[in-house]
This record gives structure tokens, sequence and C-alpha cells, in this order.
């Protein structure tokens, strides 16, 4: 049997499709991706926003069309959210996300699919690297246990629910033993994890540390406020990757308090002073929402100026779009169209500089990357291959050596629309062994 597997939205979406693809793989149903070859439709849907529901509601119709004697089987936040519409698109079997970690075994039930002993499969027979993907995301963690005013994935996703650390690290060492190299820890509260289960974020990060081997461990999208103290000592081991992606979501305390945020500006601040100054060469990254309701000009000019004190690596900005079943979807005073377009143009221009700046700082140092690709060619004909520093920043240098999924020392030599431009260090004995990245990550 085949099955075509296809995900909308979130990084843990993308997570779970992988677990999902294994699983089917070690049952002996293999994935196809040609929906019109399948015997077998398995959509993630997505309900983030208003838009991302239609997308979902399009992604059906199309699966079923492709292949109309096809199962169509579908799980995520559209078919928990809203089970009877999707129903009467004609679905064969919605899996809830409290159900998500069974959905190939209760496929499989409900379906009586005939499938092969799990004895008779490779254990390394789905491998991220055969699908050009050199990074793994590991779904730790599901469900929250806050409410944001403009959020309706916490109602889609149900509480929280921790995964067993004896799971998790037994497959961060499948996906290291299969020659993946750098794994990311997900989840929709990642900083709850183990609310469930009287343990922590910073005890499954030291957990991971200390039984596996993997060489980059990064950690998904975080709250600010879950961040204990002594988080940042976990970063003296170089296998932590100097980085969080911290979402914000606005710069004016009156606007977070609208958006039932549990983090103010000051305290930020104060959260990012200590990581760069206990860990070397911390990025931190960020969402903004730009026109919640009510956001008046200084409230926008409070957002501006918090962004550029922050000095952000990144900024990821959202226009506000009014989510039905949330609470910001009924708030008054609606910011017009053209000002959030004209908000998030100022926003993208500031959000550029403050980046260049980062990647100013960083000209002149030698960091491993772990190469992810090679696709492009360089003026002179020589092949472009890419990855990212440590601390997340993208790097592209050229090379005639075959060196995807391998992590070599570079040396940042100059910026270019908004990348750090390297070139390889010469004469590496050992590009890809870890022993090296500490001396690297040093700029020794």
């Amino acid at each position: 049997m085949r099955v075509h597997l296809k995900t909308l939205g979130c990084r843990l979406n993308e997570a779970e499709l992988e677990s999902w693809s294994r699983d089917f793989q070690q049952r002996g149903i293999q994935p196809d991706g040609n929906p019109e070859h399948a015997d077998l439709l398995v959509i993630n849907t997505c309900a983030v926003t208003e838009e991302a529901v239609r997308k979902s509601r399009k992604l059906l119709r199309r699966a079923q069309r492709s292949n109309p004697v096809a199962k169509l089987i579908i799980s995520g936040c559209y078919a928990s959210l809203n089970p009877e519409q999707a129903a009467d698109l004609g679905v064969d079997l919605l899996i809830p996300n409290t159900e998500k970690e069974r959905l190939v075994d209760i496929v499989v039930e409900e379906l009586q699919l005939p499938t092969m002993p799990a004895a008779a499969m490779q254990a390394d027979a789905y491998s991220l690297l055969g699908n050009n993907r050199q990074r793994a995301f590991i779904k730790v963690q599901d469900g929250c246990r806050y409410r944001c005013s403009y959020c309706i994935v916490t109602l889609a996703r149900g509480e929280e629910r921790s995964k067993a650390l004896p799971e998790i690290i037994h497959e961060i060492q499948q996906h290291q033993q299969q020659g993946i190299q750098e794994v990311v820890l997900a989840g929709v509260h990642l900083g709850g994890y183990g609310s469930d289960s009287n343990s922590s974020l910073k005890i499954l990060v030291e957990e991971v540390l200390e039984h596996t081997d993997m060489p980059r461990i990064r950690l998904g999208s975080l709250e600010p406020w879950d961040l204990p103290g002594d988080f940042w000592q976990l970063f003296e081991n170089p296998r932590l990757m100097p980085h969080l992606h911290l979402p914000m979501q606005s710069g004016a305390n009156s606007v977070l308090r609208r958006m039932s945020r549990r983090c103010r500006t000051e305290e930020f601040l104060s959260l990012l002073e200590s990581a760069r100054r206990q860990v070397a060469d911390f990025n931190i990254t960020t969402d903004i929402i730009v026109g919640f309701p009510g956001e008046t000009e200084e409230e926008w000019q409070q957002t501006l100026d918090f962004v550029a004190q922050a000095a952000f690596g990144h900024v990821h900005i959202f226009a506000f779009s009014p989510r039905s079943g949330t609470k910001a979807a009924s708030l008054d005073n609606p910011v017009p169209r053209e000002v959030k377009r004209q908000r998030s143009e100022q926003l993208h221009q500031l959000a550029e500089k403050t980046r260049e700046t980062i990647i100013q700082q960083q000209l002149g140092k030698i960091v491993p990357v772990l190469v992810e690709g090679g696709n492009s060619l360089s003026e002179n004909g020589r092949r472009l291959w890419s990855g990212y520093t440590p601390n997340y920043l993208r790097v592209q240098f050229p090379s005639e050596q075959p060196l995807e999924n391998r992590i070599v020392a570079v040396t940042l030599e100059q910026s270019g629309n908004n990348i750090l431009l390297a070139s390889v260090v010469e004469n590496q004995e050992k590009p890809a062994i870890l022993a090296t990245e500490t001396d690297l990550m040093k700029g020794e």
C-alpha cells in the first residue's frame, strides 16, 4: 500500500508528518509524493487564521479530485475545530489533535489495512536525508494552558501533554543513526514541557545533552516568561545552539495586555541582556503582530522603539487578521488595512537594519556550519553551498567538494542581501567532527 502525506501550517505539523511517514513505513505502507498513486491520503490541516481554514478546505477538495478512490484521512487544527464541516467534505476518517500520536495505529485499525510485520521492516527504512532534509523536528509537547486573545491554536490543540523522556531520547538516537546531525525540539507550548509529568524544559534539555550525541540541538519557539534565570547555563554545552525564537507580538505594554500576553517589554529586554551577557553571539528572533485592534500611533511607536532596542536577528511580521472564535476578533477599533500595510513596511525596514548590524558583528569569525544544500552557482560557475551558523544566521559559500550534511568550518567574510558570505577553511582534517565545535564557536 502507498500513502500520500500533506501538511499545512506550523513546524509542529511538519514534525508530526515526519513521524507518521516513519510509522507508516514501519508497517509496510510506503509514502508516495504523488497523491494519484496513493491508497491513502493523509492531510494535516491548519486553522491559525481564516485564510489557513480556507487553504485547508481547498487542499482537501484537491486531494479528493486527484484520487477519488483513495481513503481520505484528516487531522490537525481545522479538523479538530470544525469536525462537522470536514465530514461534509467526504472524509473517511477524522482524527482529532488529541489522538495524533496514535494516528497511524488508528488508521490501520479503523480501515483494517493489511500491513507488514514490524519485525520485517528495516529500522532505518525512513530517512530524512533520503528526502533532502538535514534537520529533524522532534515533537516533545502538545497543547497549551494559556489563552492569548488572538490565538485559536490553544483551543484546537487541547490540554498540555508531554512526550516521555525515553521516547524523545530514542527518537533522537534513531535520527542520528540515519546520519542526521541537527534536531529541533518543538511543541505548541514548548516551555510548558513537563507540566503534566513533574519535569521541565530545562530537565529535558539536560537529559538530551547527557544521553545523546546529536551534534547540534536547537529549541523551537518559546514564550519569554517560561525561561528560568539559570536557563542560560545550558548553553555552556556547545551542542546547544545559541539561538532562541521568543515571540513578543508587540512592543507596547498596553497592547500586550489586550493580547493577554504574560510578558512586559522591560522584562523581555532584561531577559535579552542576561542571555547576551552570558552566551557569546546569542541571537534572538521574534514575532510581531502589526495593527492589533486599538493600536494607536503612540503604541506603534513604542513597538518600533522596542524592536530597535532589542536588536533582533530577525522579525517575523504578521498583519493582524481577526480569527473567529477568539476574543480579539470582537475587539473595538480595528486598524485600517492601509495603516497596517504602512506599519508593516516600517517594521520591515527597521528589522533589516537590526539584522544587518548583527551580521556585521559576525564578520571575520570562524564558525561551524551544517551544510544543507548546494543547488545554485556563483558568478564564476562554482557551486554555492548554504547552511546556518550555530546562532542561526544563513551562510553561503563556494566549494567544489561534496559537502552536503557535513559540519564544516567557514570564515565569515562579508554580508550580502541579509545573509553571510563565507569561504571554507582550508586543510580541515575532520570537517564534520564535533570536537572542534567548542573552539570554533569561540572564534578560535
